[in-house]
């Protein structure tokens, strides 16, 4: 059995965006194309690639499959860059990953940005969470992340903001009005921390103010964390990126002691990066990373 380029980008498209229309409308064909090509790659294979009764989940034997899957397109489209690249073209799609935070505060200007500067590139955006976005990176999932605090990243990569951890409160809470807020006073209503990201910085916070790291509730949404605390069960540390997120009722507040975070756009370090990437990163202003803190 011989794998296409089509059967590797329908599979791919189905369990990014969920459902055949959105794939098809991704990929410029037909629904019922990409439904014939992964029933025709389903016949070969002799095993089903979607779960088509649970939201066209993949199936273990498609989660086996779709790392290669995004690694080989993502070759495919790196080569197809630089080909354009060797001609003068700038034009193609660049997928990149974002924390939430990042997408609420930072991505929206950056993409306004290339578009008045690389109008023939499209920058498709992936919501994940800290600790997901270097794997999706390495896999080929997405050609561009906006990693958070990275231990190193590869040639080429840049700064482009640096953000604080903030308390969020209701606003009628007794230290809403205060300056700033200090974390053994804010703790005393017990904290609602995330499990998608952050718990590096909010230990390094405790660690700080010499405050053990407990949490009185752990949820994985920050939608959810904000809903939490919008109903006084307690209050939550993030970052001031995310300040555009919060309902009416909530506010942040700078918090004693913080820390900082660094996002870095970058491409990946175990392949070669898709030259638009660099296209990306080239036109960014030459000045200091925007900063977001007290």
């Amino acid at each position: 059995m011989t794998v296409t380029l089509p059967q590797l980008r329908a599979l791919a498209a189905v369990v990014d965006h969920g459902s055949f229309t959105a794939a098809a409308e991704k990929l410029g064909v037909s629904q019922s194309s990409v439904s014939h090509t992964l029933k025709s790659w389903e016949k070969a294979i002799g095993a089903p690639l979607l779960d088509r009764d649970r939201g066209n989940r993949p199936t273990r034997l498609a989660s086996e499959l779709l790392p290669h899957a995004r690694s080989a397109l993502a070759a495919l489209e790196a080569l197809q860059g630089s080909i354009d690249a060797g001609s003068g073209k700038v034009r193609g799609c660049v997928r990149l990953g974002a924390v939430a935070t990042a997408c609420q505060g930072l991505v929206p200007g950056l993409m306004g940005l290339w578009k008045a500067r690389l109008p023939e590139v499209e920058v498709s955006i992936f919501e994940g969470d800290d600790d997901e976005l270097p794997d999706w990176l390495e896999s080929g999932m997405v050609d561009a992340a906006i990693l958070i605090d990275p231990a190193s990243t590869p040639p080429g990569s840049r700064v482009v903001a640096v953000d604080e951890m903030r308390a969020i409160v209701r606003r009628d809470h007794p230290l809403a009005d205060e300056p700033s807020m200090p974390l053994d006073e804010l703790l005393q209503d017990g904290l609602i921390a995330g499990q998608g990201g952050c718990e590096g910085q909010l230990r390094r916070i405790h660690a700080l103010a010499g405050i053990p790291f407990e949490t009185s509730q752990r949820v994985r949404e920050l939608a959810t964390i904000m809903s939490m605390v919008q109903e006084g069960i307690g209050v939550a540390i993030i970052p001031s990126l995310g300040e555009g997120m919060l309902p009416a009722s909530l506010c942040m507040r700078p918090l004693v002691p913080t820390v900082e975070r660094t996002l870095v756009l970058s491409g990946p370090a175990s392949r070669p990066w898709n030259p638009l990437v660099g296209e990306l990163i080239a036109a960014l202003p030459e000045q200091e990373p925007m900063r977001r803190t007290t």
